[in-house]
């Protein structure tokens, strides 16, 4: 009895231990996941301080670049508003200027519609008196722009290879120096023109040399005999570079064959225009 007694505190006393190493595992299972949680947690808790210092940092930089954005701002506003003065300065300077070149333009235009319509009356006049005895096709007038020109066929001026002026064309020429004589602001240009046939005499060389003689006995003319002012008149020769028609019929090299006097503002007068200024 006593045996059993004493086998039965033995098997309680090793159950107690065996109980007792059993939850002394659990804790120190329990024990070594918590210290692990505990690491992680501290470490995770690092991690956002160093997160959240460096978003910091980060906002810290973007005031810091607003402030001197607002800085950069203000002075160009500063700025900006002097520059609105002067522009608007400048602006009512330009209008002004360009009320004055308006006005300027308009006197122009003026002037020359006012020379358009002397020369369109004198184109009519010189048509009116170079009418009678002489066809369209001997004598032609023109008018274009502020110039006219009158085209005189060469058999009326001119015999054949010769600059002597013929007894009738003083009668055209003296016609046509009535005209010149009534403008006497009017400049005189005379351009002789030939056809393309070779000419080589003892007076005369080729055609430039004809058609510059030709124009300047027609201007010797109108100075000798008609006492038109000789600072008024010009000398050209055009040979046969400039023709009307083709020089291959003979229809074409006599249109060809002509004089042309041509009546234009003076040059100074024009520019004295040109430079006057609209207050």
């Amino acid at each position: 009895m006593k045996k059993i007694a004493v086998l039965l505190v033995l098997a309680s006393l090793v159950l107690s231990s065996c109980v007792s190493n059993k939850k002394y595992a659990e804790l120190e299972g329990n024990y070594s996941k918590k210290n692990q949680e505990l690491v992680d947690t501290k470490a995770e808790l690092m991690k956002c301080q160093v997160e959240n210092e460096s978003k910091i940092a980060a906002l810290n930089q973007q005031v810091l670049d607003l402030r001197s954005d607002k800085a950069k701002t203000l002075e160009y506003v500063d700025n900006l508003t002097v520059l609105s003065k002067s522009a608007s300065d400048n602006i009512k300077e330009t209008l002004t200027q360009m009320g004055k070149k308006d006005e300027y333009i308009k006197y122009i235009q003026k002037a020359v519609t006012k020379k358009d319509s002397i020369n369109l009356a004198l184109g009519f006049k010189l048509k009116s008196v170079l009418k009678d005895g002489f066809t369209d096709e001997d004598i032609q007038v023109s008018v274009e722009k502020t110039v006219v020109y009158i085209s005189i066929a060469d058999k009326l001026l001119f015999k054949s290879g010769s600059s002597t002026i013929s007894a009738n064309a003083k009668t055209v020429l003296g016609k046509v120096a009535e005209v010149i004589a009534a403008q006497p602001n009017l400049e005189v240009m005379v351009e002789g023109y030939t056809d393309n046939k070779p000419i080589n005499t003892n007076c005369v060389q080729d055609n430039w040399d004809l058609s510059v003689s030709r124009a300047t006995s027609v201007i010797r003319v109108l100075h000798n005999d008609f006492k038109i002012n000789p600072a008024r008149l010009v000398a050209a020769g055009r040979s046969e570079y400039t023709p009307l028609e083709s020089n291959d019929t003979v229809e074409g090299r006599a249109r060809n064959r002509r004089t042309r006097i041509v009546l234009m503002p003076k040059l100074d007068q024009f520019f004295e225009l040109l430079e006057q200024k609209v207050e």
